[in-house]
């Protein structure tokens, strides 16, 4: 029998964790008065099924499983921090204000499992609590309807917020500080039907962790970028979507380049990580310090290297180019996805494609892939369909030394035998691994996250295919041997740190 991915919580909490582990039961389905139970495979629980059924009202179904799976799922959902545990521990929200109870607590468990937001939601018959860890959601706590909203204005007081306006979507700062841990929290609130949802921002990593190297960039990716941002002046462009580590490999770089003898201004939404030396500025829109506003301001105050959050609008990439024409080291980020993508999008800003070519020296395009958990990832053979999705071969190849030249990677038409072996792009895995889960993992079957990237070094002849506005440049990018985010991904998957789950989007692009 196949349990559901994920059970649902109003399914989970017809059991307290006690019950769940006393009867050895985990429900995971309902239908009508029947409620559907995993229990253990040649297991008696004729007793049991009676004593749900008085106490509850409803009747019980048992579907077997092996004793492994029912202990995995009952840890899974009936953990010492599952749902019904954070409604106990919400009691203790009158002790925020001494730097105790449910809410520090949480924001502490967070910090501690490397969460980058909190989600606080509320619906029709329960809130929940979710937690933002490696780029996904998790489900941590259930609240009651009558605990919520005074965890909500325990948030509010400690942002600064209007706990009286529940109508208007309000933004905030908390700084959290508690024993060595002293870090900055955004929060958000935004009105729903059924109250308030907020979500806390957790901008916790230390500066000084930063480092290139660190990244994810491989060995070529990284010389080709530290010896473009040595260059006196110029723009480099890191693009990507939202939540694709863009800032943090910003704040790396300007972490590198700082120096008592340079002058660095950046303009942020938000100041994400604090860096001493740096002069950081927060965009108030609202007030008119824009990034146009404010780039017009630098420019009056004698700096060598300038950090744009973001490009935006053709205002301020006029101004991003004004500035590295006038012999400043310029930084920013833009939302494409590849990163020649990045060419193209100021062309329709209306930036002048002379002027782009004269002053662009880095593209580099970036994401982040979910790495596997060590603890319990699986290995398993490829099959046919799998293999045509990663290398375009579906039929088995007898080893996995074969090879292949085709620009989309792999192909089945050479062996390593051949003469032309060395010169193709890498070999075929026959095997993969897959995600499984475990409790060090909380069952995703993911632990911590890597960036990929593609650096595109703008020498001379592609800033000449950039004032030429030349429509195909994949030819010149493969001349140079550029490794693009497809190539960055598939060398993760070759070594078993990533699944196939992670590539296939990548894949796609």
């Amino acid at each position: 029998m196949n349990l559901p991915e994920r059970i649902p919580t109003e399914i989970v909490q017809l059991f307290t964790s006690a019950e769940a582990w006393s009867y050895l039961l985990v429900p995971y389905d309902r239908k009508g008065n029947t409620v559907v139970c995993a229990g253990e495979r040649e297991r008696d629980y004729e007793s049991a099924k009676q004593e749900i059924e008085v106490l509850s009202g409803f009747a019980v179904k048992i579907e077997p499983v092996e004793p492994e799976e029912l202990v995995r799922q009952l840890n899974r959902y009936y953990r010492k921090e599952a749902t019904r545990a954070a409604t106990a521990q919400s009691a203790d929200l009158s002790r925020i204000g001494s730097g105790q109870g449910f809410l520090t607590e949480l924001i502490s468990k967070a910090f501690d499992e490397y969460a980058s937001d909190i989600h606080f939601e509320p619906y029709e018959e329960r809130c929940r609590i979710r937690l933002r860890i490696d780029g996904r959601l998790i489900e941590k706590y259930v609240l009651d309807r009558n605990n919520y909203a005074s965890l909500v204005n325990q948030v509010k007081i400690m942002a600064g917020l209007d706990i009286s306006e529940r109508r208007l979507p309000q933004d905030g700062r908390i700084l959290y500080h508690r024993g060595e841990r002293k870090f900055d929290l955004r929060v958000s609130s935004l009105p729903t039907i059924y109250g308030e949802k907020v979500v806390l921002r957790l901008l916790t990593r230390h500066a000084e962790l930063l480092e290139l190297a660190n990244l994810g960039f491989s060995p070529r990716q990284l010389a080709d970028y530290t010896a473009a941002i040595a260059r006196p002046h110029g723009m480099a462009l890191i693009t990507g979507p939202t939540g694709s580590g863009k800032s943090t490999t910003l704040y790396a770089t300007l972490r590198r380049l700082n120096r008592e003898s340079g002058n660095i201004l950046t303009i942020e939404d938000p100041v994400e990580y604090t860096l001493e030396g740096v002069n950081q500025v927060q965009l108030k829109e609202e007030i008119g310090l824009t990034f146009g506003a404010a780039l017009r301001t630098f420019l009056r105050q004698d700096p060598d290297i300038i950090m744009l959050g973001e490009i935006r609008d053709a205002d301020t990439a006029t101004m991003a180019i004004r500035s590295s024409l006038t012999g400043h080291l310029v930084f920013s980020t833009i939302h494409t996805n590849s990163a020649w993508g990045s060419v193209s999008r100021l062309r329709d800003m209306g930036v002048h494609p002379y002027l782009l070519s004269g002053t662009l020296i880095l593209c580099a395009a970036q994401r982040l892939v979910r790495l596997l958990c060590p603890d319990c990832k699986k290995e398993t053979e490829l099959t046919g369909p799998e293999r045509e999705q990663v290398y375009g071969v579906q039929e088995e190849l007898p080893a996995a030394r074969k090879v292949g030249c085709d620009t989309g990677g792999y192909t089945a038409e050479a062996s390593a035998s051949e003469d032309n072996a060395d010169d193709c792009a890498g070999t075929f895995r026959q095997t993969h691994y897959r995600p499984v889960g475990c409790e060090r993992c909380y069952y995703t079957g993911y632990r911590g996250r890597t960036a990929i990237y593609e650096v595109v070094p703008i020498d001379e002849t592609l800033s000449e295919a950039i004032r030429e506005s030349r429509p195909d440049i994949g030819p010149l990018l493969r001349e140079r041997g550029i490794t693009t985010l497809r190539d960055s991904a598939l060398e993760l998957f070759r070594a078993g740190l990533t699944s196939l789950e992670e590539l296939l989007p990548l894949l796609r692009e």
